[in-house]
């Protein structure tokens, strides 16, 4: 079976837990912050896929690093390295928050601006890029970046919308060399 689909499943069992629990919001942050610690430590994988590490080990280790999280998302990343499926944790993460995100109508957005958002322009963005893209509202990660000099470029999924001066410079220059 394939990594992805075998993934979707876990992330689909827990997304029905969270329903019956009432607990999405929470579970989508603590699947953030694994696909984050998968994500940007990648020798947590190794030591987990090490053959010398006993499964105890492994669990234990996993109990310490995410203390913090819920019995739920605990439980299923024991039962993952359990069967084996360490390297479906990280694309499981993924799944349950866009899983998540689905059932509350809401799309993940990474705003590019020359300096950081208000609440309000946060909410202004949100607001009409939602509307877009068919959703309730948006989560934003703003990132500062100065070599836009001007206004905003917005990705979300594989849609980018670039209204920054940079881009609009950018499509005027292919459009003169054309």
């Amino acid at each position: 079976m394939s990594n992805t689909i075998v993934a979707k499943r876990y992330a689909m069992a827990l997304l029905e837990i969270a329903k019956e629990k009432n607990i999405l919001d929470q579970l989508a942050e603590e699947a953030r912050t694994v696909k984050e610690v998968f994500t940007s430590n990648t020798e947590i994988t190794g030591f987990l896929k090490h053959p010398k590490v006993s499964s105890q080990q492994k669990k234990q280790f996993i109990d310490e690093v995410f203390s913090g999280v819920s019995q739920e998302m605990k439980n299923t990343l024991m039962l993952m390295i359990e069967r084996q499926r360490i390297e479906e944790i990280k694309q499981m993460a993924a799944d349950l928050v866009d899983s998540i995100n689905d059932v509350k109508s809401v799309a993940e957005a990474v705003v590019y601006t020359t300096r950081p958002l208000t609440d309000a322009e946060r909410e202004a963005v949100s607001t009409v890029f939602a509307a877009k893209i068919g959703k309730q509202s948006l989560i934003i990660d703003n990132v500062v970046d100065s070599d836009l000099i001007g206004g905003i470029k917005l990705r979300i999924g594989n849609r980018i919308f670039d209204g920054s001066v940079s881009g609009k410079l950018q499509r005027l220059e292919r459009k003169l060399l054309a």
